[in-house]
């Protein structure tokens, strides 16, 4: 009965902290305020009195009793949200309450995985275990920002392992892939359109299009499939009676495990004959070894291990890491966004069944 009642509690705290959450505008690059109300939040709620640091509009917490002789598990969720689009028919910075079901923007991702995990964390202070615990609420994860994750990890302690929070309906994300964006220019020579003169750059870009389109990976991932390349911007031409001399073409790439950035970097150079550019190498594929400790326990508890198509802070840490958290991804990014209050609560007792007693390398 005792546990049940402090279960309830940290779910009404939890739902709490949501509501302000959503009430405070967070989108990436502009979470301040929002920032400033979790760090207020977390002064007036801690159970025990632990370490609390804020770099930038990242805010961590580290359990008491830290000892650097010991493993250390890193709680992830970040704070920022995307824009809202114009097909809301509800207030997105306003949590609307109805019944077991809470709306508002942020309210699925992140801010369920923030809160859910913040609960967690305050459990794991009360109740010790063989490894350290530090919470992080991230910044700027909707956008790979340099001012999230990556710039908080140079203050942390070296990180053992990692759960990151979002929305994956509480199963085990153990593999996700990558991202590389591509500006692609093909180039020709301008004439007059009437003339059979100069070299249609739209149809030099035609070809290598037709190539990203057809692309099959060799190797293809049991829990990612293959590579996906998809074509997704192009711009040509100043006017109908100028052959073009320039196309550029933007392409999204998503990467499996079998294949780091730069590799299909060299595989599309190799092949295409537009300048190829890449925006960024770092957004890698991501994978934890089925034997992990903490992929092992909750595949104990029935738990279903997946590959995720989405891009997370995963991509970001260079070491073991689980992606999992309440909510479903398909309301990631929608209008209308939603949680439900028991997702929260069996989210809560689902990390404390992962996590209480883990024994971690």
């Amino acid at each position: 009965m005792e546990e049940k009642r402090k279960i309830s509690a940290d779910v009404n705290r939890a739902v709490e902290l949501l509501k302000v959450l959503i009430s405070t505008p967070s989108i990436s690059r502009e979470e301040n305020d929002a920032a400033d109300r979790l760090q207020t939040f977390i002064e007036r709620s801690m159970p025990v009195k632990f370490e609390m640091h804020r770099h930038m509009n990242n805010i961590w917490c580290i359990a008491p009793g830290f000892d650097a002789a010991r493993p250390t598990l890193l709680l992830d969720a970040h704070i920022d949200t995307v824009k809202p689009t114009k097909e809301w028919t509800t207030p997105p910075f306003t949590p609307i309450v109805d019944g077991d079901k809470i709306t508002g923007l942020g309210s699925n991702d992140d801010g369920a995985s923030l809160v859910t995990l913040l609960m967690v964390f305050y459990y794991l202070c009360e109740n010790p275990q063989s490894y350290n615990v530090i919470f992080l609420a991230s910044a700027e994860e909707e956008v790979s920002g340099k001012n999230g994750i990556e710039a908080v990890i140079p203050f942390l302690p070296p990180i053992t392992c990692a759960i990151i929070g979002e929305p994956t309906a509480m199963q085990p994300a153990i593999a996700e892939k990558g991202l590389m964006v591509l500006d692609c220019v093909a180039k020709g020579v301008s004439g007059h359109a009437a003339r059979d003169l100069g070299k249609n750059a739209i149809y030099e870009a035609m070809r290598d299009i037709e190539w990203f389109r057809n692309y099959e990976s060799l190797n293809s991932s049991p829990l990612l499939g293959k590579v996906k390349m998809s074509v997704t911007q192009i711009n040509a031409g100043t006017q109908h009676n100028v052959i073009p001399d320039s196309c550029s073409f933007v392409v999204d790439v998503r990467s499996n495990e079998c294949y780091s950035n730069a590799d299909l970097l060299q595989i599309i150079r190799d092949n295409v004959g537009s300048q190829v550019e890449p925006r960024s190498l770092r957004l890698n594929s991501s994978s934890i070894s089925l034997e992990h400790p903490l992929v092992a326990r909750a595949v104990s508890l029935g738990l279903k291990p997946f590959g995720s198509p989405t891009l997370s802070n995963q991509a970001l840490l260079n070491i073991p890491t689980l992606k999992m958290g309440p909510g479903d991804s398909v309301r990631s990014h929608t209008a209308n966004e939603y949680i439900y209050i028991s997702e929260i609560e069996q989210g809560i007792k689902m990390f404390i069944e992962i996590l209480d007693g883990l024994k971690i390398e």
